[in-house]
């Protein structure tokens, strides 16, 4: 008997001897033949059936976890059928469009999928010497991100945020306004944003919902939705299923794939859940010792690969518990990815969104995707003065709390009032999206303000081609 994407498929065993039922998983015995991560069926009591997942093999037990939970089940009247496949996914080019549940089945009323291929959740690990360096940006329309800390493709890259931050409103934002620029400057056709909400509210899950359906978004993003009322193993299978369908755009179709995860600390905790379920032993503040390993599965499946013309770039959102960058879900991501944007609670306090706290903030690969026929010449020089500029005028403020003003040379002074204006003029952006250029542009307007002796971190031959370049413009305004 063959499978539609013509793999043979096994004959199906059942097992009635399942002797432990906790939490989301239960143990059945006598099982011979089945291996790690193998998808079986489980029958209910009621004559029903469930998804499961098997996490462990020992001797002849093995361990189940139930994608729709254990409630209902009973050890006499509980079924284990195995088919000897692992979990699989449907995929292909109609993934694009369509709102899909935490494990990849259409919740958008539309019409079945009509798969072209059945691919492995868990992925294939790339060859270390078949990927390519991440080079060339992609544009988020977020000036805090593409002027200091651009996104490259290839690249994975966090969003820290702390509880009750905009982070959600920022990750559909960017979704919205995120494009590969082409040759010509223009978008490219080929870019595709796959959203995972992980672990989402239903206010949260509306919203994913109203945000894409009500813009052009959609026709070019694939969208996964997990509430929190969800089974808990489903939300470990969340991000996995978005990055196969990534990597099927990727690799066979030759698209260009944001994706975008929210929240991994959801997922985080889910992965808590299950392990004390499994009764393992606990590392940091309760979570399991492979949670590092658990992370780097999913992150590490971003790249690109020599020969292929697509990418996979990955930008997750990771809510910090009690604003503790140190909180071992953060302190693992930071190991793993190139990187990280960071969300400060006193911006959002005055009133700045998108409040993103530049200085803690990086992009280890922004240099790559930057610079003359990428972005532009002066890119890498005008966020480098920017920076310089706006440290001045942090530390001026802590100056000004213990000497006053007064104090201050008239130098100090435009310092002070370049690191107020540069939080509510670039950082503070809105709502809105900017091109690569009107970011660029409204970082010259802050710099204008400074005499070019001051400007210390840009070149005089590019100040010199600024200048000719202004009053070229001016000339043709006013012919």
């Amino acid at each position: 008997m063959t499978e539609p994407n013509g793999r043979e498929r096994l004959f199906a065993v059942e097992h009635r001897t399942v002797s432990y039922v906790s939490g989301p998983l239960l143990v059945a015995e006598g099982a011979r033949g089945v291996g790690y991560d193998e998808v079986v069926d489980v029958t209910t009591p009621a004559g029903g059936a469930r998804r499961g997942q098997v996490l462990e093999v020992e001797g002849d037990r093995m361990v189940v976890q139930v994608l729709g939970g254990t409630r209902g089940l009973d050890r006499p009247g509980t079924a284990v059928k195995t088919r000897g496949q692992v979990a699989r996914m449907a995929v292909g080019p109609d993934l694009v469009g369509r709102i899909l549940d935490g494990s990849g089945s259409p919740i958008d009323g539309g019409p079945p999928l009509q798969p072209a291929a059945y691919h492995p959740v868990g992925g294939e690990p790339l060859n270390p010497y078949a990927r390519a360096h991440p080079s060339d940006f992609i544009e988020t329309g977020v000036s805090a991100i593409d002027g200091l800390n651009t996104l490259v493709r290839g690249q994975k890259l966090p969003i820290f945020s702390g509880f009750g931050l905009p982070a959600m409103e920022l990750a559909a934002q960017i979704a919205e306004g995120a494009r590969v620029p082409g040759s010509s400057g223009d978008a490219s056709d080929d870019f595709v944003v796959v959203f995972a909400a992980i672990g989402v509210t239903q206010r949260e899950a509306a919203f994913f919902r109203k945000r894409f359906a009500g813009s052009a978004a959609l026709e070019r993003s694939v969208l996964f939705i997990n509430r929190a009322d969800d089974p808990t193993v489903e939300r470990l299978l969340t991000p996995r299923a978005a990055l196969t369908a990534a990597e099927y755009l990727a690799w066979e179709e030759g698209r260009h794939v944001l994706v975008i995860l929210a929240d991994i600390t959801n997922y985080a905790e889910a992965l808590r859940e299950v392990s004390a379920a499994r009764e393992e032993i606990p590392g940091r503040r309760g979570y399991p010792g492979y949670m590092y390993t658990d992370l780097a599965s999913l992150f590490e499946r971003a790249g690109r690969v020599h020969g292929k013309d697509g990418s996979v770039t990955q930008l997750m959102i990771l809510s910090m518990p009690d604003d503790d960058i140190t909180h071992p879900i953060p302190d693992l991501t930071g190991y793993i990815t190139e990187g990280q944007i960071v969300l400060s609670r006193e911006l959002d306090r005055r009133g700045v969104y998108p409040p993103i706290d530049v200085l803690p903030s990086l992009s280890r690969l922004m240099n790559a995707g930057i610079g003359e026929g990428k972005t532009r010449y002066d890119h890498r020089q005008v966020a480098d003065q920017l920076y310089a500029a706006f440290s001045r005028g942090r530390d001026l403020r802590r100056l000004v709390s213990i000497v006053g003003e007064g104090a201050l040379s008239d130098e100090d002074r435009r310092f002070l009032a370049f690191a107020d204006d540069f939080e509510r003029e670039f950082v503070g952006q809105g709502k809105s999206s900017r091109t690569i250029t009107e970011t660029l542009e409204t970082a010259w307007g802050l710099l204008d303000r400074f005499p070019p002796t001051e400007l210390k971190r840009i070149k005089a031959e590019t100040l010199e081609r600024r200048a000719a370049e202004k009053a070229s413009a001016i000339a043709q305004t006013n012919p």
